[in-house]
């Protein structure tokens, strides 16, 4: 793609992740280095220096965890699962120290056609201004769901996966609400905006 790009004159805007840094240093702002440790964040560090060689053709666009609901489906939206279990009464275990900066998908999605239509070069960070562990959060949006608090914790403080997950890839926003016209909110906010389809999927979950 960053060749065809090269070819054609075309701009790219490449989303890439919060997951790239190692969580020992944040928050984190767009000119800290990466310290991938995992193989998912290794390989968007090595796409994001694939893609900063078209120059100010280009945008990396590192997100955040992204809050909101598929359009089709469930896609891969922790939401919808989590409503699901919910309203089935389950406990919902969330790593308790894994720690993130939560942006929802509207103001994702606004931002990504920002920086698609205007001159913007460079990489910028899309992420709310809400600092928050994952189970925090997902009591926050129980809480906004009109759920009771949530149940169980995740065991040592991290998901399981390959490779291990950093603790805290919190994202400093400053160049995003600098320069951009899309404002990027707080968590409470970033529900409200999404609300009326929130409440479309747990009356569909009835």
């Amino acid at each position: 793609m960053a060749d065809l790009c090269a070819d054609t004159g075309a701009r790219l805007v490449f989303c890439s992740t919060d997951t790239i840094f190692d969580g020992e240093h944040a928050p984190y702002s767009e000119d800290d280095p990466p310290g991938p440790v995992n193989l998912y964040a290794q390989t968007k560090v090595e796409a994001e220096q694939l893609v900063a060689r078209l120059g100010s053709q280009a945008v990396i666009a590192r997100l955040s965890l992204a809050v909101g609901l598929p359009l089709l489906g469930a896609g891969n939206s922790f939401l919808v699962r989590m409503i699901a279990a919910l309203k089935d009464g389950k406990a919902v275990s969330m790593p308790d120290q894994e720690v993130r900066t939560p942006v929802d998908v509207i103001t994702v999605g606004r931002a990504l056609l920002e920086l698609a239509a205007g001159n913007h070069h460079g990489i910028f960070h899309l992420a709310g201004h809400s600092r928050v562990t994952r189970l925090a959060m997902a009591q926050q949006i129980a809480a906004a769901s009109g759920f009771p608090a949530l149940g169980g914790r995740a065991r040592g403080g991290q998901r399981p996966g390959p490779g291990g997950q950093a603790r805290d890839v919190s994202l400093n926003n400053a160049k995003a609400c600098a320069q951009l016209e899309t404002p990027m909110l707080a968590l409470d906010d970033g529900l409200s905006l999404i609300g009326n389809r929130l409440k479309r999927q747990l009356y569909e979950h009835a």
